[in-house]
């Protein structure tokens, strides 16, 4: 390494004047990093506007999605049930009635017994078996009982207490290593009287049991008093030729009406769900689409536009893609809609057969215009919802269409504008190439220059040194 070689002999400050010699000979390497600084701004810049576009292209592909224009609202004429519309492409718009004849419960069995903590006169073991529950055929009162596979035999550890009954319970398995789904707990209900409670961890007929062994341990020699498992069962159209039953172990139905939740509380008569075309959560996607435009409008304008007063532009300003991406957006307004339709297709539903295009003409039948300026995206709500209820099918046909057709153009945009910055960042990655090797350039030409004014003072010091002598020599002539 060269050190500094400042004043020698000279008394230059030749570290300085190699320096700004050096600024010199880095001139084109600076105007390369300034090329990497200003590539690098305008990707930013592009993916910003891409960003936009992309909310557009999803905003779009909802507005063209079928299932978006099968959005539905449901009501109840009962408190006790509540109907949730789950729309979809499922789903359809009508109305059900029904009777909701029994609600979904769990099991429970309870043991009263006189004192919950003292060690108490149980069985060693007691059996408890799994089966479903049947309702009352005979009209006791009581519910028929049916075992479904094996029953498992469930050993009370002494000394024996409800505590260890409850534990024992709890712990059991079937043969395969399964859960009872049961839990044991016992509860007091006065002082140290209370109860011994064995319940279903799931509701529904098929999730019973039966526990055989606690006869005549209760209090007073009680035996064990059990509520059956029910299913929640629907009578629908009840009264009519078409009268049928529908049943489910929790009190929630998904597939009585396509696109609609039904879920029941309380036995009841006479319920009337009702589903119809929720046209409020069409014209929100609408709007969604409307808004995701106008951004992406905007920052395409933030990003290109020129100050004529500062006479400054902004990191795209001239460039024609970007600027006519604009344009494009706002012609899917102003030129109106046009689109080809499906009259009918093959056998197997595969190919297109028929087609037909339809000239659709104003947007403003969607609720859909363009600002008095031009420049940006309106929608009203209001006109929609009257279009809408007016033609339903057309206005979901045309919706659809200028969705798909939104999208597309989104798609392509956002295509170009990534194919840009990917040939940015590869001329990028050539300029750096070329910013590193003008480093190596630049550190020859810096070591060169520094040997260059070494080897000058040392020639100055010489010269220095014989001018001495000769002085000397003179001198001493004289």
């Amino acid at each position: 390494m060269t050190s500094s070689v400042d004043g020698l002999v000279s008394g230059l400050s030749t570290s300085s004047m190699i320096n700004q010699m050096m600024q010199v000979e880095a001139a084109g390497q600076t105007k390369l990093k300034t090329k990497v600084e200003k590539a690098e701004t305008a990707i930013t810049s592009y993916q910003s506007v891409n960003t936009k576009l992309k909310a557009v292209k999803t905003a779009a592909d909802a507005m063209g999605n079928l299932a978006s224009w099968r959005s539905m609202k449901a009501t109840s004429s009962a408190t006790s049930v509540t109907a949730t519309a789950t729309g979809g492409l499922s789903g359809m718009t009508g109305n059900l009635k029904f009777d909701v004849t029994s609600v979904a419960r769990s099991q429970t069995s309870i043991l009263e017994v006189a004192d919950t903590t003292a060690e108490a006169a149980l069985p060693a073991t007691i059996t408890i078996q799994p089966g479903k529950w049947s309702p009352d055929n005979d009209n006791d009162g009581i519910d028929e009982f049916t075992a479904v596979g094996d029953p498992v035999e469930v050993t009370i550890p002494e000394p024996r207490t409800m505590a260890k009954m409850t534990t024992a319970v709890n712990s059991a398995t079937t043969a395969d290593g399964t859960s009872l789904g049961i839990r044991a707990y016992t509860v007091n209900t006065s002082g140290n009287e209370g109860v011994v409670q064995f319940s279903g961890m799931k509701s529904g007929a098929a999730n019973g049991f039966q526990i055989s062994g606690l006869e005549g341990y209760g209090k007073g020699g009680a035996n064990p008093k059990t509520t059956s498992a029910r299913d929640a069962v629907l009578t629908v159209n009840p009264g009519s030729d078409a009268q049928y039953e529908v049943s489910s172990t929790t009190n929630t139905f998904g597939t009585l009406m396509p696109g609609v939740t039904i879920s029941v509380t309380k036995e009841e008569q006479g319920v009337v769900v009702d589903a119809t075309a929720d046209s409020t959560a069409i014209a929100d996607k609408i709007q969604a689409m409307v808004a995701a435009a106008n951004e992406a409008l905007s920052e395409i304008s933030s990003q290109t536009k020129y100050d004529v007063d500062t006479r400054k532009g902004s990191p795209l300003t001239g460039d024609f893609t970007v600027r006519q991406m604009n344009q494009s957006l706002l012609s899917q307004i102003s030129n109106g809609l046009t689109y080809t339709k499906t009259l009918s297709t093959d056998a197997d539903n595969d190919n297109v057969k028929d087609t037909a295009t339809v000239e659709f003409g104003s947007l403003k039948q969607l609720g859909i215009t363009l600002s008095k300026d031009g420049s940006q995206f309106e929608f009203s709500a209001s006109a929609f919802n009257d279009a809408y209820v007016k033609d339903p099918v057309g206005i979901q046909e045309a919706g659809m269409a200028f969705g798909s057709q939104l999208r597309t153009l989104a798609d392509k945009q956002t295509s170009t504008i990534t194919n840009v910055v990917l040939g940015r960042k590869t001329e990028i990655k050539s300029l750096n190439d070329q910013i590193d090797n003008w480093d190596v350039r630049l550190a020859t030409r810096r070591q060169a220059l520094q040997r260059q004014y070494a080897s000058l003072e040392s020639s100055l010091g010489t010269l220095k040194n014989q001018s001495s002598w000769l002085s000397g020599q003179l001198a001493g002539l004289g």
